[in-house]
């Protein structure tokens, strides 16, 4: 591939609900710069864009692919992106290298629920809309259409009208040309034709809506226009132009990318009109003159190491050379540039401002880090991430795979910046956070099919605590004769509940009852103690323990005799204090749309959670709520299913609190047989 001119790139990532086409239109754009030779099908398993063994196994999407397509010499960069919410880090980062959101949307199903999200997200961002599936039973362009209007506060407008539909689509009227083409199905050739007699009234009324954006974009255009004077092609294309590339209106395609119908004037309009590396915003924010890239996504393979994906946001990138990683203040070689398609690499000997491509073997240089001259430093805010929800304990089947399991994790979270790994001391648990069900899925596959390491998920273990809530006394005695020197320990401690803190240890000995050498020992074997309660095995929390009273043998006396009586006083004291279970709470933060304030409430009092308020932001609503962590182990998939994936939610730790006695009851039981379990 060659090098192309800042002047010559485009980069637009096609986003939208899964199943809306994205990758068949990919498949479509790149067939028709003769880069392939057949049109690739999803169901087939063949397309450039979805390579991975778990894309082909599954028939989706669920990591960014870049597709670059020469095309009237311009380079378009496509990047294809996931449209499952669980893969939604994957639009993010996407978002960042390209200028252009192209909206893709069923012509049957019209408005989904990430067309809503996206939209949301990225509101100052240049869109196009394609509406795709037009040959599909139930498609309706303009039904679609009336529901974009209605969804959507921006100027959307369409470029092109369906001719036909469902089986019968065969073509679009091109508004700005105010010329019908027919194409070929399967070769995308067009031909040219009159515009059918019956569609002139929509194409007049569509025409002077297209006329009116274009006029709106311009401020001499639109004096004209206001004037009553008619706009010549020229200048019409010219305001369209800086609608698009500015993002003041949103032009709508329509086509069937599986047919190749439609595809070639949406390229066009590319090429013509779509916003150019330099309207960026992260590019308008830089110094011009300073060299500045950055990584937006990780490619993590066993067999060719990292392979990191960037775009040059300002200057010139060249083939063997050292860049400044400025995240990571250190120097990183760089030895060839690769331009991906798909999963197949090819090489150019330097790459100009707005391209995209990729690295290989870097040695630090991760996601959202950039990449400069360490002369003239340039720092890129970083990418904001969405924070994973799913909390999901993880082991490998086979277990001498521990340590197998951790390096895979490691190289796992290089490529996907949503993974968090924990390992819970008190648990003794490995945790996942993940993005959702399917999320955990892919990672497991993943962890198998790249690394071969067979791994095994399990509920996450609650750490709940226990606590006492009466003050008593009691005495430990730890005596023990067997010849030669014996052990005596003597103690009596008072336990009482602690409001504050962990732990405290104090003392009233008097009379050197207890010489003070012993109390260090008794203090640590208090604390070794607290690791196991007498309810459930949980660790205790929140008491108070003072050494009043005991004695000691002048011979036989020793730290671990006292150690041992410390522990004896403790489990009776524990048993008699009037023991509890406590759970940790949560801070919960929800944000749904109104409509399903309902439902959120009505389940968040079945969880036991307590709402402490609710606040609007923008259209929606923003719900605050403590709840238990027990009930939130599988929020994200509950939330999901109530608001059809329109809600999020963020959780923090509050405090620990009582669990109710009917819940106490049963995690004490499950408790009790899995200590039995473990004992046979």
């Amino acid at each position: 591939m060659k090098v192309y001119p800042t002047s010559k790139i485009r980069n637009i990532a096609l986003v939208g609900h899964g199943g809306t086409g994205k990758t068949s239109l990919a498949e479509a754009m790149i067939f028709n710069t003769g880069a392939t030779s057949r049109l690739g099908k999803v169901d087939d398993g063949n397309t450039v864009a979805d390579y991975l063994p778990e894309e082909v196994k599954k028939k989706i999407t669920i990591s960014t692919s870049l597709v670059p397509c020469e095309y009237r010499d311009h380079k378009i960069n496509v990047l294809d992106t996931p449209g499952f919410a669980d893969f939604y880090f994957e639009v993010v980062g996407a978002a960042r290298v390209t200028d252009t959101l192209v909206m893709m949307l069923s012509a049957s199903a019209g408005v989904e629920v990430q067309t809503e999200v996206i939209w949301e997200d990225f509101p100052n961002t240049p869109k196009l809309v394609f509406i795709n599936k037009m040959d599909r039973e139930n498609s309706d362009f303009y039904k679609v259409l009336d529901q974009l209007k209605d969804s959507f506060s921006d100027i959307i407008v369409p470029v092109q009208l369906p001719i036909g539909s469902e089986s019968n689509f065969k073509g679009v009227v091109d508004l700005v040309k105010m010329k019908a083409y027919i194409f070929e199905e399967g070769s995308g050739k067009m031909s040219e034709a009159e515009i059918p007699a019956e569609m002139m009234d929509d194409v007049e009324i569509y025409k002077e809506q297209l006329i009116e954006a274009a006029a709106e974009a311009d401020d001499e255009l639109l004096a004209k226009y206001l004037e009553g004077e008619e706009l010549s092609d020229e200048e019409i294309l010219g305001g369209i132009k800086k609608a698009a590339a500015s993002g003041s209106a949103v032009f709508v395609f329509c086509g069937s990318a599986l047919k190749n119908i439609g595809i070639k004037p949406f390229m066009d309009f590319v090429v013509d009109c779509a916003a150019t590396p330099e309207d960026n915003p992260v590019y308008q924010d830089i110094d011009k003159s300073k060299l500045a890239i950055q990584v937006f996504k990780t490619i993590a393979d066993p067999y060719i190491g990292r392979l990191n994906m960037f775009r040059v946001f300002s200057g010139t990138m060249k083939a063997d050379s050292s860049y400044y990683n400025a995240n990571k203040e250190k120097d990183e070689r760089i030895a060839q540039l690769l331009v991906m398609t798909g999963k197949e690499q090819s090489t150019v000997p330097e790459l100009h401002t707005g391209d995209i491509a990729a690295v290989a073997k870097l040695s630090l240089t991760s996601t959202g880090d950039t990449l400069c001259n360490k002369a003239n430093p340039v720092s890129i805010s970083p990418i904001e991430f969405p924070k994973p929800t799913l909390n999901m304990a993880i082991e490998p089947k086979s277990k001498g795979d521990e340590d197998k399991l951790s390096g895979a994790l490691q190289r796992l979270k290089e490529e996907d910046p949503t993974i968090v790994i924990e390992k819970n001391t008190e648990t003794k648990q490995t945790l996942l956070k993940s993005m959702g069900d399917t999320h955990v899925d892919i990672i497991m596959e993943k962890l198998k099919n790249k690394f071969g390491v067979d791994v095994i998920s399990k509920d996450m273990r609650i750490p709940y605590r226990e606590t006492i809530r009466a003050t008593v006394e009691a005495e430990g005695k730890h005596k023990k004769q067997s010849g030669g020197h014996g052990q005596y320990g003597h103690v009596k401690i008072r336990f009482e509940p602690l409001g504050e803190g962990e732990f405290e240890f104090g003392e009233e000995v008097f009379g050197g009852a207890v010489p003070r050498q012993y109390f260090p020992a008794v203090e640590k074997g208090l604390q070794e103690a607290m690791e196991e309660g007498v309810l459930a095995g949980y660790p205790v929390c929140n008491i108070k323990a003072t050494l009043f009273d005991g004695s000691y043998h002048s011979v036989d006396s020793s730290e671990m005799a006292f150690k041992m009586a410390a522990r004896l006083s403790f489990r009776k004291g524990m048993e008699m204090a009037k023991p509890v279970l406590l759970e940790p709470i949560m801070n919960v933060e929800i944000l749904v749309p109104e409509a399903f304030m309902g439902d959120i409430i009505g389940d968040l009092n079945s969880k036991r959670g307590r709402v402490q308020g609710m606040e609007p932001v923008g259209k929606k609503q923003l719900i605050k709520a403590q709840v238990p962590l027990a009930e939130m182990a599988r929020y994200t998939i509950d939330l999901k299913s109530m608001t059809q994936g329109r809600g999020k939610f963020t959780m923090e730790y509050s405090h620990y609190e009582e669990v109710p006695a009917q819940n106490a009851e049963k995690i004490i039981e499950r408790a009790r047989q899995e200590r039995e379990e473990k004992d046979k």
